[in-house]
């Protein structure tokens, strides 16, 4: 991880900016969600410096729940989180983010977050912690597709584009941290633009042993659960969209935490989009381990509006 400090005047006071420009492993990636208390429910993150210029969502969502998680009882884990995404954030300023006390009760513990940008709302969330309790179960079956030991990675996949468009390839590949390995069951097409059902799988963990608890698996968890859950909903429209500009945004994000898992085994990621309309995409995805167990589930809707015919 290359990290810059840069002491930088926003009218007053002087703020310490914090750019982080690479995270190859599992401690540099943990080291963002890890946020620096600045007084009792309040906390403060650094960003990472996406190719696209505004925070990353996955970003704001581990570091939110990682502002929550430190705030309940050590038995409480989390269950579900709820998120809005109200402003873009802003990769030179640092995020704050303040937890409010909403209830603490016998078996569920509830959390409110926001978070801040010179004093401005840019992400709420509501989280529910429970302690471990046992009940029924069932869960749909996981999809029968491609085991990820015969498929290649995102970046091998992508060979072709980094001969034909070098910056193209080079942007995608600073999208994501090294540190998580992720094998598309589909094959990947940034060349040509062509337009397939709403439906997107692929497989991830890390590539690091994470022997750390459930706490730090969820943040890791909610980082990469924003990953192509939006872009699933475009998959149907890419043909128009690569006429003209078109601006991408998350509205809102919602994770339900079902079972235990561990991130550096295997994962699938089975994401389908019922439905677009109104320049807003939905798409909802399903997380299972390597034995089909169904551990979280993930709900989101984003912005997908066009500006503007290319020139």
């Amino acid at each position: 991880m290359i990290v810059v400090k840069v002491k930088k005047y926003l009218s007053k006071p002087l703020i310490l900016l914090t750019f982080v420009f690479n995270m190859k492993t599992l401690n540099e990636l943990i080291e963002i969600f890890n946020l620096k208390k600045v007084d009792e429910n309040r906390f403060e993150g650094q960003n990472y410096q996406t190719p696209w210029g505004r925070v990353f969502g996955g970003q704001v969502l581990a570091q939110a729940l990682n502002a929550a998680y430190r705030t309940v009882p050590k038995d409480r884990f989390a269950n579900s989180m709820h998120g809005y995404f109200i402003l873009g954030g802003n990769l030179e300023i640092p995020i704050t983010y303040e937890v409010d006390i909403i209830r603490n009760g016998n078996s569920f513990t509830t959390r409110r977050v926001v978070a801040f940008q010179r004093g401005r709302a840019i992400f709420n969330m509501s989280a529910s912690f429970q302690l471990k309790q046992k009940g029924v179960e069932h869960q749909v079956p996981m999809p029968n597709l491609i085991p990820p030991q015969k498929l290649i990675s995102d970046l091998e996949q992508l060979e072709e584009l980094q001969q034909i468009d070098p910056d193209r390839y080079n942007k995608f590949k600073k999208v994501k941290p090294e540190v998580i390995e992720f094998r598309p069951v589909e094959k990947l097409n940034l060349i040509n633009e062509v337009d397939s059902p709403p439906e997107s799988n692929f497989w991830f963990r890390s590539r690091e042993k994470t022997e750390f608890g459930m706490d730090l698996q969820h943040q890791l968890l909610a980082y990469i659960s924003d990953f192509w859950l939006l872009r699933t909903a475009s998959l149907p429209h890419r043909k128009k969209f690569s006429k003209s500009k078109t601006f991408f945004a998350s509205i809102d994000h919602a994770i339900w935490f079902h079972r235990d898992f561990k991130m550096e085994n295997w994962h699938l990621y089975s994401m389908q989009s019922p439905s677009a309309s109104n320049s807003r995409g939905f798409s909802r995805g399903s997380i299972f381990n390597k034995d089909g167990v169904l551990v979280a589930s993930t709900a989101q809707e984003g912005l997908m509006r066009q500006t503007s015919k290319q020139s």
